[in-house]
């Protein structure tokens, strides 16, 4: 019976994984920018990023890439969980140890854009000092991108199928393929560009600048 059971699970067909609308992430944008009084342009000049970019994030036109995401985050004090809806309850909050966060395969929660498939990790939990992804790279070359993505903070990245190359703005180029792994400043401009047939499957890390980061770290 058990086993019976067992097998009926294995054989039943996964939903598709939950996905961020872009209307909905634009929303959340909007209504940051507004509950702290500031206009298209004053965002803009806070966070570096074009007036009409925002205005097309704002509405859902467009997908925002993780530096986009980053920039706004810091210009508006949020922390990054509360663009993709979750907020951290502080009232009455006792401090204590972090809960384990559990995703399981094919479940993390999708953000989908034009070169990258970024599959949010973790996304339950809030006040993260990383942000974990697994991602798809589908984009095949650097002229895919309108710039390099820089942000400040640290990045690790490792290849779990396909291959692809990590090409830097200074012309450093990083062949990874299965089982490779790079950390680097991401900081420094870059893109993920796709060299296999398939589009490269990746575990993505990235920690934010203004992240804790104890004293001793080595």
């Amino acid at each position: 019976m058990a086993k019976a059971a067992v097998t009926a699970a294995k054989s039943m067909k996964r939903d598709a994984p939950p996905a961020l609308d872009h209307k909905t992430v634009g929303a959340r944008i909007r209504q940051a920018r507004k509950a702290r009084g500031l206009t298209l342009t004053e965002l803009s000049e806070r966070s570096g990023i074009a007036v009409s970019t925002i205005s097309k994030a704002e509405r859902g036109d467009i997908a925002l890439t993780y530096d986009k995401f980053a920039a706004l985050a810091h210009s508006l004090q949020l922390e990054f969980d509360a663009i993709f809806g979750r907020t951290r309850e502080v009232a009455g909050a006792v401090a204590g140890p972090m809960e384990p966060s559990f995703t399981a395969s094919g479940e993390q929660v999708i953000y989908d854009t034009p070169n990258y498939e970024y599959g949010m990790l973790a996304n339950d939990l809030t006040g993260k000092r990383m942000v974990p992804m697994r991602a798809h790279i589908r984009a095949r070359d650097v002229s895919d991108f309108p710039e390099y993505i820089r942000h400040g903070g640290e990045e690790f990245v490792f290849v779990l199928g396909g291959s692809l190359e990590l090409r830097f703005e200074d012309g450093k180029v990083f062949g990874l393929a299965p089982g490779d792994s790079l950390y680097f400043d991401s900081a420094l401009g870059h893109v993920y560009v796709t060299t296999s047939e398939e589009d490269a499957e990746v575990l993505v890390c990235c920690v934010d600048a203004g992240s804790n980061r104890p004293l001793d770290a080595i």
